[in-house]
């Protein structure tokens, strides 16, 4: 199920946003759980808490999606709360990317992520761009990897 972002986040509230920029340009969600979608877990308390943010993208799109992303992740990293992030591109040809940051908690990434400039920079990704953000928490497994 893909849902435009306008769905959750109501940017035709935002007084500075332009109706028709709105129709052709405008970043979509796609739960990457449809049993628990971000929206979801938002509501949760979980302390550090690991963004992971797939895109799917046109070819001719990827500059744009590029500068939108780097626009927001400048954004967020003055964010209180956000440690660091990472970008990563598929190989092969694919037009898969996936973003990979670590927030101090849900409460920190929550006000950002709900913040109007953040809200009102989703604007500009090109509309072929479609993000599917989940939360994760890291895990201990002996020998292998250290939680929280």
């Amino acid at each position: 199920m893909i849902m435009s972002i306008e769905y959750r986040l109501d940017l035709t509230k935002l007084a500075s946003y332009n109706h028709r920029e709105r129709r052709t340009q405008m970043v979509q969600f796609r739960p990457f759980d449809e049993k628990v979608p971000i929206f979801q877990q938002l509501g949760t308390e979980v302390s550090p808490v690991i963004l992971v943010n797939v895109f799917y993208v046109a070819e001719a799109d990827i500059p744009a999606l590029l500068k939108a992303w780097e626009h927001d992740a400048n954004w967020m990293k003055k964010q209180p709360g956000y440690i660091s992030t990472q970008l990563h591109q598929s190989i092969g040809g694919s037009t898969v990317f996936l973003n990979y940051a670590v927030w101090e908690s849900v409460a920190h990434f929550r006000a950002a992520f709900n913040h109007t400039d953040f809200k009102r920079s989703l604007g500009q990704y090109p509309s072929s761009a479609i993000a599917s953000p989940h939360l994760f928490t890291r895990l201990t497994v002996p020998n292998l990897c250290v939680g929280p």
